[in-house]
């Protein structure tokens, strides 16, 4: 196996709110739209966006009546290139309709970092300093 990562879905519970969100944080139109599946073209990954209900009935049976957590162990995360960005790219999630959970601070790791939550709750970090951004927009790991 390839190690990668091709595809992140959210299971959203309004689509066209979700996806006028991540068109106004991004700054992107969908990549494609179609199907009830909204899909952006972002540095390596896609980011798609799809009904909640949906996407449980595709995972199986039973999933789409489990209650959903707050916090479901999982996080997404956007590195900057520079430490100032992280404030950018923050507010212009908080102005796109999402919710500031932590501000930008300083960071225990040594960065700088802070988290926004989308219209479901989806959490992204917002960071600047653990891993710098090679020229090709990928992490530099070590």
């Amino acid at each position: 196996m390839e190690p990668r990562i091709s595809l992140i879905t959210l299971g959203v519970s309004d689509l066209a709110r979700s996806t006028a969100f991540y068109t106004r944080w991004l700054g992107i139109e969908p990549a494609t739209d179609h199907d009830g599946v909204a899909f952006f073209a972002t540095g390596g990954t896609r980011l798609s966006l799809y009904g909640y209900e949906a996407l449980a009935d595709d995972v199986g049976p039973g999933f789409a009546d489990q209650q959903r957590s707050r916090f479901p162990g999982i996080t997404l995360a956007h590195n900057c290139r520079e430490r100032h960005e992280v404030d950018d790219v923050v507010a212009a999630a908080e102005s796109a309709g999402g919710t500031v959970v932590k501000p930008p601070a300083e960071a225990f790791w040594g960065g700088y970092s802070g988290y926004v939550a989308d219209p479901d709750g989806y959490l992204w970090e917002i960071a600047w300093g653990a891993f710098p951004i090679a020229d090709d927009g990928q992490l530099t790991l070590g």
